[in-house]
């Protein structure tokens, strides 16, 4: 029997995913991996985005900077700085778990190691803290490095993991994949994709949840960018069996 603790993209809210992973017993007070995690008794996936706040707002309470001004190299650089003390401390995490713990590669993580496109968010933010042609720094080599080793996807007994879905084209960070609507519309349109790939289940990202984590039994997966509603995704797999909980962390849990 497996338990996996599955959160969805973080977007720099490292508090909620500290939160999220202290109370899934995979991290201690000091952001360590807990007993659990190194035993593997738990694993741990994290499907990507780590970088890039999703809102003004939250580039404010990350920076302190009000307003912030994306435009602005010293806002840039803060903000890089603040998300770049963020990047260490997981990396301390996942190193230290004895390979129990997985982060997949986002979108936004794509972005701020090759820069081919400059991200916004619909807060008329653009993401450029980590692109130099633009006003902001470039990554450290070793951050650089650790980023660049994040599998796209993920297979644990079973269950795929992928930032944003079970298609081998859903997970190429190419030109079409901005052009095209099926990165976010994939699970209405082609919910059979999941089926189809012969994996038991599937637990996703890249598509807000701002009703919280989806579950989708007759189709096999889940969708949780849900951390900034406290969330996350709990299974359990003993044999052939997959069990789920969706799980918050500030409000009790929900079973299914």
């Amino acid at each position: 029997m497996i338990r996996i603790a599955a959160i969805g993209d973080v977007h720099a809210e490292f508090g909620k995913m500290w939160r999220a992973l202290r109370h899934a017993g995979a991290a201690n007070e000091q952001n360590m991996p807990t007993q659990a995690l190194r035993s593997g008794r738990l694993k741990v996936v994290i499907l990507g985005d780590l970088v890039h706040p999703k809102t003004r707002s939250a580039y404010t309470r990350l920076t302190g900077l009000d307003p912030y001004d994306h435009r602005n190299p010293d806002h840039l650089r803060h903000a890089a700085k603040v998300q770049m003390r963020g990047l260490v401390r997981i990396k301390n995490l996942v190193e230290n778990s004895n390979g129990n713990a997985v982060v997949l590669r986002g979108n936004h993580d794509q972005a701020i190691i090759d820069h081919r496109f400059l991200l916004g968010n619909a807060s008329g933010i653009e993401h450029a803290e980590f692109d130099p042609e633009h006003g902001g720094v470039a990554l450290p080599e070793s951050l650089a490095e650790w980023v660049s080793s994040f599998p796209l996807e993920y297979v644990l007994n079973g269950v795929h993991f992928a930032h944003v879905g079970p298609a081998p084209w859903l997970q190429e960070y190419d030109e079409m994949f901005y052009h095209s609507k099926e990165p976010k519309q994939w699970w209405f349109t082609h919910p059979e994709y999941l089926i189809r790939s012969g994996h038991s289940f599937g637990v996703y990202g890249h598509t807000v949840m701002k009703n919280g984590i989806r579950v989708f039994p007759e189709y096999g997966f889940a969708l949780i960018d849900a951390l900034d509603l406290e969330e996350y995704l709990e299974l359990v797999v003993d044999g052939d069996e997959i069990n789920w909980q969706v799980i918050k962390f500030a409000r009790g849990k929900s079973t299914g």
